[in-house]
């Protein structure tokens, strides 16, 4: 097999599938990516066993064949080549050869007939959405995820269809973050799928044209989309997720309105001094006031009052700091809007003009 590309057109394709490749794995075909010619196109698959990445390109002067070979040091010999570079690529039993101008490259493969596939399956749910919308979704929740939680279904995010609408939830049980959008698909059969974090993060890689169109096909066990001739696939989480409703705040009285950036860099400030290891921070509110406090082990504390809309009765609650960071970082708008009850009640936070995504944060003891 052999073809002819140039250098920009190959080196995008190359990167997206090198994203799903174990970069150590006890299974040395794991380590390749799949080159498949037919006519004048290449298809290019990486995959963990988990998530399957398939991108295409075309190509000239080809022969029909297929090879899988090193993805890392593919891509690197790529990478480092001149713009607007002409590769020759061509394979003939167990080598490659990659040529370019005056360079030439030769890599050690693996018999194609080796890679795993991920097996064909029926999707039970498909939807047409935008880059966009999807990629938001995901911006807005994805930090809460859990990581390497013994809880393994924390380790992922909840896709939910509903009606006419498209919800991401992530939660690492301290922390829970929730995102919703109408998507014109009135007749969407309801369902909950958990992707698993490795996926949810190549996915929110590969949304990079907010434009255009995107395919999404949910089955059984796997979701697969589909956009700008790249195919992403991910196996599901086989676990239930927690009823993320029951966790919502209700009832809460305490209303605060405080400017986002302001209350950003008070919670960036007083966590410099905060338990390096706790990271609490206790909020006092008082009529038109919050006053931020943090303190450590080596007896130093931190202080920060702003001004806020408040006009409820004075209340004390302790938060993980770097919670509270995540989410004002996360927010577009100008002002939040944190509603409390109580000093042991878990606090709701979302943009003061926008209830498309809610963050709650439960409280610390200090």
């Amino acid at each position: 097999m052999k073809f002819t590309v140039s250098r920009d057109a190959l080196l995008k394709p190359l990167q997206v599938v090198s994203g799903a490749v174990e970069r150590r794995h006890t299974i040395p075909i794991l380590s390749n990516a799949l080159i498949q010619v037919s006519g004048d196109e290449i298809r290019l698959t990486g995959t963990d066993l988990e998530v399957e990445l398939v991108a295409r390109c075309a190509v000239d002067k080809a022969v029909d064949g297929q090879v899988t070979v090193p993805a890392k040091k593919f891509l690197d010999i790529i990478r480092s080549l001149p713009d607007g570079a002409t590769v020759e690529f061509s394979a003939a039993e167990d080598k490659a050869l990659v040529r370019s101008g005056r360079s030439k490259f030769s890599l050690a493969t693996l018999p194609a007939e080796d890679f795993p596939n991920i097996d064909d399956w029926d999707s039970d749910i498909q939807l047409v959405t935008s880059q966009t919308i999807l990629k938001g979704l995901i911006e807005a929740t994805h930090f809460s995820m859990a990581n390497q939680d013994v809880r393994y279904y924390l380790n992922g995010m909840l896709f939910e269809t509903d009606a006419n609408v498209l919800r991401t939830v992530a939660t690492d049980g301290h922390r829970l973050a929730m995102s919703s959008c109408a998507i014109g698909q009135p007749n969407l059969t309801g369902r909950q799928v958990i992707v698993p974090r490795k996926g949810v993060m190549e996915l929110m890689r590969l949304l990079d044209s907010p434009d255009s169109e995107i395919k999404i096909a949910i089955g059984t066990n796997h979701v697969r989309v589909e956009t700008n001739g790249i195919s992403f696939t991910s196996k599901l989480v086989d676990g239930r997720f927690p009823d993320y409703r029951r966790v919502l705040p209700q009832g809460g009285d305490k209303v605060v309105i405080a400017d986002r950036e302001l209350l950003k860099h008070a919670c960036s400030r007083a966590a410099i001094l905060s338990n390096e290891k706790y990271r609490g921070v206790r909020v006092s509110l008082s009529s038109g006031e919050m006053c931020l406090t943090a303190n450590n082990p080596e007896q130093e504390t931190a202080e920060e009052i702003i001004e806020v809309d408040y006009q409820g009765d004075s209340l004390e609650i302790g938060f993980n700091v770097s919670y509270l960071i995540d989410v004002l970082n996360t927010v577009q708008g100008s002002k939040v809007k944190l509603t409390l009850s109580g000093p042991d009640a878990s606090g709701l936070i979302e943009d003061s003009e926008d209830d498309s995504s809610l963050y709650v944060v439960m409280p610390m003891r200090l």
